[in-house]
């Protein structure tokens, strides 16, 4: 850890051209695809006004790839909108500096992202607030527009009837790639989702890829700090995300509220009326 302070010290006082410090540098359990670091940066001895950041570093092995300039892009291209997420920094893509590649963005602080810790006091007695605003900031998400984000150059187009072939590829190729033993329950699977393809997508929206309770950070009075791990955000069909957020799997409280927060068609409305889309059943 030693060593990887002082090459982070070294790499930001490059990039800031002038002396700094670096304190508290820990690693934050977690995550599948980077490691990720928290730190605080003082520029000089006697800087009052400490800043603390986040390091996402590439691990020389990850449960998935992913693309860490798209996740940059996509972090830089929300902030300041109205879907709350961390200032983007630096991008290095060059692995001499820490060892493998990285960027910096700066930390959401005063809020918890454990889905089972947010079923718990002082955030249980808001969740139904805390359900209302995450999904209208997915609709945010599917109502923003690529091109104005400046996505469309590091996110590779999709057409509306190809979203969904994309992304079953992707995936089927991501298990041949990783199995160890034959997994028939989910060949089974991809072949059922081949005969049974949805309508075109409405429109090619940012797909965040992984939208969950767990993925959002929010403070103890029920506000949703920051919308985190951008690692799997593509172009696509929006109804992706909405469809992974409803799954009984995130139904964290052990009833029918869909990540652990709100009813089904309560989410689906509230998603609607936010995009401005859509949620057709047999596409959803």
């Amino acid at each position: 850890m030693e060593a990887l302070g002082a090459r982070l010290t070294a790499y930001i006082g490059g990039k800031l051209g002038h002396a700094v410090s670096i304190d508290g540098l820990e690693r934050i359990s977690g995550g599948a695809s980077r490691e990720t670091y928290r730190f605080v940066l003082r520029a000089g001895d006697d800087d009052r006004r400490p800043r603390r950041l986040i390091l996402r570093l590439d691990p020389t092995a990850s449960l998935i790839e992913t693309d860490r300039r798209t996740e940059f892009a996509a972090i830089r291209a929300f902030h300041g909108s109205v879907v709350p997420v961390p200032e983007a920094l630096w991008l290095e893509d060059n692995a001499a500096a820490l060892g493998a590649p990285f960027f910096v963005m700066t930390e959401i602080t005063g809020g918890e992202a454990n889905p089972l810790r947010l079923m718990q006091p002082p955030f249980a007695a808001h969740l139904d607030a805390i359900g209302r605003r995450k999904w209208a900031i997915l609709g945010a998400i599917a109502a923003a527009d690529p091109g104005a984000l400046g996505l469309t150059a590091s996110m590779p187009a999709v057409a509306p009837d190809q979203c969904w072939r994309r992304e079953l590829a992707h995936w089927r190729a991501m298990l041949e790639a990783d199995e160890l033993e034959p997994q028939p329950v989910q060949r089974a699977a991809i072949r059922w989702l081949e005969r049974h393809p949805p309508p075109p997508a409405q429109r090619i929206a940012v797909v965040h890829g992984d939208y969950r309770t767990g993925n959002i950070l929010v403070s103890p009075a029920g506000k949703i700090l920051g919308v985190l791990d951008w690692e799997m955000a593509h172009l696509g069909d929006p109804l992706e995300d909405l469809a992974w957020s409803l799954g009984r799997v995130w139904c964290f409280n052990r009833d029918d509220r869909r990540g652990g927060l709100l009813a089904r068609d309560d989410v689906i409305a509230i998603w609607q009326a936010a995009s401005g889309l859509m949620a057709d059943a047999r596409a959803l």
